[in-house]
């Protein structure tokens, strides 16, 4: 059922737009896959936004399937980088929201802590502001009004994926922008 052969052919033809051979991909490999990747973080929401990003991914890039070898390692090792860039953006907004805190609490604490609180805070508005509209938005809901990803999709009648995207993009223009001015 699932030979490499078959599976070659598959990338060809979706190299080519097929959406019926990429429909056929998708049935014969995602459980394994969603198997696998729940295995490592026992999330089913987290699992299910991963085997979403990475189908969708492979659409997208469709155009390179053609030159896989070996599809199951690629497929296999694309699902963990995914995952970990998943990991790895969700601990930058972590890390953004305990700066925000800490922040708040070092402001209470002295007119110096006053002064550097004030200025991070400063820091942040300018930052979001020069983001775009749409980013910015997504940005305000999810730190100012601690909304889910999935309330912001809803609110803003956009896809989750979107919400998230534009997110952790927004995060790290925010991060990389009080770093500049920080260091400057």
């Amino acid at each position: 059922m699932d030979n490499p052969l078959d599976d070659t052919h598959l990338l060809i033809r979706i190299a080519e737009g097929d959406r019926v051979s990429f429909n056929e991909l998708y049935r014969r490999h995602m459980h394994n896959v969603y198997s696998y990747i729940h295995l490592i973080c026992k999330s089913r929401e987290t699992t299910e936004e991963v085997v979403q990003d990475l189908f969708l991914k492979i659409w997208l890039n469709r155009k390179n399937l053609e030159h896989i070898r070996h599809f199951k390692p690629y497929l296999y090792r694309s699902a963990r980088n995914l995952l970990l860039d998943r990991v790895r953006k969700s601990q930058v907004e972590v890390k953004a929201k305990e700066l925000v805190l800490r922040t708040d609490m070092e402001h209470t604490e002295s007119s110096d802590s006053n002064i550097i609180c004030n200025q991070y805070k400063q820091f942040t508005i300018e930052a979001i502001s020069r983001l775009p509209e749409k980013r910015k938005r997504i940005v305000e809901l999810r730190t100012q009004e601690d909304l889910s990803l999935d309330e912001i999709a809803a609110q803003l009648s956009i896809s989750k994926s979107v919400v998230k995207k534009q997110l952790y993009s927004g995060m790290n223009f925010v991060r990389d922008y009080i770093h500049k001015l920080d260091h400057s």
